[in-house]
């Protein structure tokens, strides 16, 4: 019994004190799970590529940032099966019934993934970079680009299966539910919701402030909005444009517009 628990306590010891370690078992049991499920989430290729940004968030931000990225991806593929048969029908559900493939992890992710690097870096060079605004920025970008996203998921969603009455945002004209640049009221609530819902679970978690869940919910309304205005003018006249990357977009809008809010708002108090 005693080697047991001695083999317990140095394997407790091990993880506690090797976050990415921890990280990549939890990762793997947590996404075999997904694997087995009859609703597929994630394809093949997107297990492993959301199994690499788990490892990395965890190794990042630790439980509170991987807490985020669980929450998005629990509510964003519970969204996109909202009235699924009846978007099926009509053309504009998401492929693959929603499951989620590489392209649509590093589209959703790749700018929190770059924010929680970015803290990383920050910390270990902590004794260099002395500037204290720099770790609660960057983790304000971090939760903001993921509220954005499910602001824009939820939006999209929502709004294709119960808008009523859906306009293209440059002209104001009504268009079909599922068109690029398409916006409803029904969405445009859902999106706002979504997004305070995520900056609520930032908060809650000690990631951002009570001042931040502001400014991620207006960040999230800024950058959705600019990406309807780009799915609208630019989408279907450059290739390369694709869904992917204007989700990439959307989400260093919502990262950029909520640091910038933050970092003027510091320096208009720091001025009184």
């Amino acid at each position: 019994m005693d080697s047991f628990s001695a083999a317990d306590s140095t394997l407790y010891r091990l993880l506690l004190l090797n976050p990415w370690l921890f990280a990549a078992i939890l990762n793997t049991a947590l996404l075999g799970i997904v694997a087995l499920l009859p609703k597929k989430l994630l394809t093949p290729a997107g297990l492993v590529h959301a199994w690499i940004l788990g490892v990395l968030i965890w190794g990042c931000l630790g439980w509170r940032g991987y807490l985020i990225v669980a929450f998005y991806f629990i509510v964003g593929s519970g969204v996109t099966r909202i009235g699924l048969a009846q978007k099926e029908a009509a053309g504009i559900a998401e492929k693959r019934s929603g499951a989620r493939g590489p392209e649509n992890v590093w589209g959703s992710a790749l700018t929190a993934s770059i924010c929680g690097l970015g803290v990383l870096i920050s910390q270990t060079f902590a004794g260099v970079v002395t500037q204290d605004w720099i770790i609660p920025a960057l983790l304000l970008g971090y939760v903001a680009s993921f509220s954005t996203k499910l602001s824009d998921t939820c939006a999209s969603e929502v709004g294709k299966a119960y808008g009523q009455r859906t306009f293209l945002i440059t002209t104001l004209q009504p268009v079909p539910r599922g068109t690029e640049g398409a916006v409803s009221l029904e969405g445009t609530l859902a999106g706002i919701v979504a997004s305070l819902a995520i900056a609520l679970v930032g908060w809650g978690v000690g990631l951002i402030d009570g001042l931040g869940i502001g400014w991620c919910v207006v960040a999230a309304l800024i950058a959705t909005n600019l990406e309807s205005v780009i799915g609208a003018t630019l989408q279907h006249r450059i290739n390369w444009l694709t869904n992917e990357i204007v989700n990439i977009i959307n989400t260093l809008i919502g990262a950029g517009v909520a640091i910038a809010l933050i970092l003027g708002w510091n320096y208009l108090r720091n001025l009184t």
